[in-house]
């Protein structure tokens, strides 16, 4: 069995292969595919059958790794489209990542006002059951709210 960090030879990987490789399951590799989301055409063997090469592999990581970050497929096509297009367009491509990452900023401070809530709420919670007093905590009600 190969390594994850183990080079990709000259003939490629098959495609469970890349989707080991990645982390990407084998259905989202046909889909970034049919979805014009990679850089260069996926090799194919005499019987057709999907070759990925180590710019195949590093590339899908590049794109799952946006998308995990919630950049819509859109946008990356976009960027692909920029990458594959070659030199002369990376004003676009650096307009295009640094609109993302404010996105990804923006939901990242987002986050981190939901945690302190969170953290809030279990402050309460272990300093009332460390006072023994966390019968005190009340259940929501029609007439209290949902404050607990």
């Amino acid at each position: 069995m190969l390594e994850v960090n183990t080079p990709v030879g000259e003939a490629g990987v098959t495609i469970a292969e890349a989707a080991r490789r990645t982390g990407v399951s084998v259905h989202t590799l046909r889909y970034y595919e049919r979805a014009g989301l990679v850089v260069t055409p996926v090799d194919r063997t005499a019987t057709g059958r999907r070759r990925y090469h180590q710019l195949d592999l590093d590339w899908i990581k590049i794109c799952a790794r946006l998308r995990a970050t919630g950049m819509p497929i859109k946008s990356i096509r976009r960027y692909a489209e920029l990458v594959s297009a070659g030199r002369g367009n990376e004003e676009e491509r650096l307009a295009l990542l640094e609109s993302h990452r404010a996105d990804v900023t923006a939901k990242l401070a987002e986050i981190e006002e939901n945690l302190e809530l969170i953290d809030h709420k279990i402050d309460v919670y272990r300093g009332r059951l460390e006072a023994g007093d966390a019968d005190r905590l009340w259940a929501p009600t029609r007439e209290t709210g949902a404050g607990a």
